[in-house]
């Protein structure tokens, strides 16, 4: 199962979301694809639990790690883009379309923030589910 190579556009926050969203299958989806690969005690001997299992984590630990990486390079790059029309706002305070254009470019960049705590709960559920039914066929390094 592998993750969406989809590349977040940074501009756009409904985009930006949409890209997540799509990035986001491999964790919404954990749930199916453990019960249709780990096999019950009855069917143990019919597939590899460890390799399926082993495959999952690291799917699983790039998919995590390719997000939080483009969430936070838009989160940079907004946060750049704010400090930027700052400087600009401090050096002509009547300018109202720029007072608007900061406003805007901060609230996007709480919306981009406040994805981080979105992923953090997604990833902290996937591994939960992971956990739960592959502890006893795998055990990934101390690394997560």
């Amino acid at each position: 199962m592998a993750a969406p190579s989809e590349e977040l556009n940074c501009e756009d926050f409904s985009e930006f979301q949409e890209v997540l969203k799509m990035m986001r299958q491999i964790d919404d989806r954990i749930v199916h694809e453990l019960n249709t690969t780990i096999p019950t005690a009855s069917f143990a001997g019919k597939i590899d639990a460890t390799q399926t299992c082993k495959q999952l984590y690291e799917a699983l630990k790039q998919a995590h790690n390719t997000r939080e990486k483009a969430i936070k390079s838009c989160i940079n790059q907004s946060s750049a883009v704010v400090t930027k029309l700052r400087e600009e706002r401090n050096k002509n305070m009547d300018n109202v379309t720029l007072l608007k254009c900061l406003r805007k470019e901060q609230t996007h960049l709480k919306l981009m923030q406040s994805e981080l705590n979105v992923e953090e709960v997604v990833n902290d559920r996937s591994w939960k589910i992971f956990n739960e039914r592959c502890r006893i066929h795998y055990k990934p390094s101390k690394s997560l």
